[in-house]
């Protein structure tokens, strides 16, 4: 014969969930006993079990035990057009953390963090937004930047993608075992530049602070390591200071 009421344990037993929870719930007013006995153990109806069921559903679904409660006191249809509104939110938190999985995936495969399209206006800036305001921030009074600005606003998105300069990179990282001095390796260099000079002016002290920032900046030399297996953030700043020391002595020989 089927116990008319159900205790505590026996609702622990069924459902899974602690006494203590149970208890809470009866305190926040969200899932009370049905009776309580004169010695003040809590009983349940089968009816009850029923509510906590559904109580523990919402929960999975991602709502807070406030949201429940004003959920509970709804009609099912009611009921049933919040849920469906909540699908439409749980399946965009699916995509989201989709994106986030691919996104370690590829980072701990050791793609440049800078790469990975992870952060969105509900949680932070793209890292590569990130970047452009900082440069802002840091350099926004200089005169090379402001060109620089004014430059890249009338930029196709093609050119803004710099894929010209990316491909030197993997040309530069086919060639990181000559001398940076080397004819071959000056010559990237000076395409570097010239595609360099279509965004800012590109004087002798601009170069040595992109050459230390390729160098020091770990961000930039973890980027760089995706076209080699060899340093080849320190191999840009040995090529562009060799770069800048020849035209420094070109002009003191002038």
């Amino acid at each position: 014969m089927k116990k008319p009421l159900l205790t505590v344990n026996d609702i622990v037993q069924i459902t899974g969930i602690t006494a203590r929870t149970l208890h809470y719930y009866d305190r926040i007013h969200l899932f009370k006993p049905t009776h309580l006995t004169e010695k003040g153990y809590r009983l349940y109806d089968r009816s009850s079990l029923e509510k906590l069921q559904t109580i523990l559903f919402l929960k999975e679904l991602d709502f807070s035990l406030k949201e429940i409660a004003d959920i509970l006191k709804l009609t099912k249809e009611e009921q049933k057009q919040i849920l469906k509104k909540q699908g439409k939110t749980l399946l965009s938190k699916k995509q989201r953390l989709e994106t986030i999985m691919a996104a370690l995936e590829e980072y701990v495969s050791g793609n440049d963090i800078s790469h990975l399209e992870i952060f969105n206006s509900t949680s932070a800036l793209p890292l590569r937004e990130q970047y452009a305001n900082e440069a802002r921030f840091i350099y926004g009074e200089t005169e090379a930047y402001q060109v620089y600005n004014e430059t890249l606003a009338a930029c196709s998105p093609e050119e803004k993608r710099f894929s010209a300069m990316e491909e030197i990179f993997k040309q530069m990282a086919a060639c990181i075992h000559q001398d940076p001095s080397s004819d071959e390796v000056q010559q990237l260099i000076e395409e570097w530049k010239t595609i360099l000079m279509q965004f800012m002016p590109c004087d002798a002290e601009l170069l040595a602070c992109i050459a230390n920032t390729y160098k020091f900046d770990t961000r930039f030399t973890s980027y760089f390591n995706q076209y080699s297996t060899e340093d080849l953030a320190d191999f840009l700043y040995r090529a562009i200071m060799y770069h800048i020391n020849r035209l420094s002595d070109a002009e003191t020989d002038k």
